[in-house]
């Protein structure tokens, strides 16, 4: 069957509308002739300059954070800790960085990796740093798709986002979304 792929539209919007609507859409990875699959089940919105806990806070730009000040439906990937990769996806317009870190996955075949996490999710997905800048509206090797009805709103919690105390007050705004109940959300 095939599904619609998510073009430009969908992700040339503000962070915190994205980041809900990308609840129960699938990323879809092509890795040496097969697809991994997975539904997003989390999310978390970083809103740009004024946020504290966003890589580019301040509207500093350097060699790691450049990715999101494309236009939305580019990828951000980073590595933290040395050895986890994050997947981000860019939102909103040119010149104005926003982006949604992928928490979780669930996946839609059994798999060793459980993508409860963002590392794990990348471990999933078999995504490294080769990822970053990739544009996700116009690609072959990875892109998302809408494959079942929007996720109810009443299905849908929001809460503090997680490991950044860094950011004082920005730490506690409501800005992590994940489907309720689903138990491939993250571990806290």
């Amino acid at each position: 069957m095939k599904f619609k792929k998510l073009g430009r539209r969908f992700y040339a919007r503000p962070a915190l509308t994205v980041a809900k609507d990308l609840l129960g859409k699938f990323i879809v990875r092509k890795y040496q002739g097969k697809e991994i699959v997975g539904m997003i089940v989390e999310t978390e919105a970083y809103i740009g300059p004024e946020d504290r806990a966003s890589h580019v806070f301040g509207g500093k730009i350097t060699e790691r954070n450049k990715a999101e000040f494309l236009v939305g439906g580019h990828i951000y990937i980073y590595l933290v800790y040395g050895m986890y990769w994050q997947l981000n996806i860019v939102t909103g317009q040119v010149g104005q960085p926003e982006c949604v870190l992928i928490r979780a996955l669930e996946p839609t075949v059994k798999s060793d990796v459980i993508p409860n996490g963002p590392g794990k999710l990348c471990k999933y997905l078999k995504l490294d740093k080769s990822f970053y800048a990739c544009d996700i509206a116009n690609n072959d090797k990875i892109w998302l798709e809408d494959r079942v009805m929007r996720v109810p709103c009443a299905k849908i919690v929001s809460s503090p986002r997680i490991g950044i105390d860094y950011a004082g007050e920005w730490a506690k705004k409501p800005w992590r979304f994940y489907v309720k109940d689903n138990k491939f959300i993250s571990k806290i």
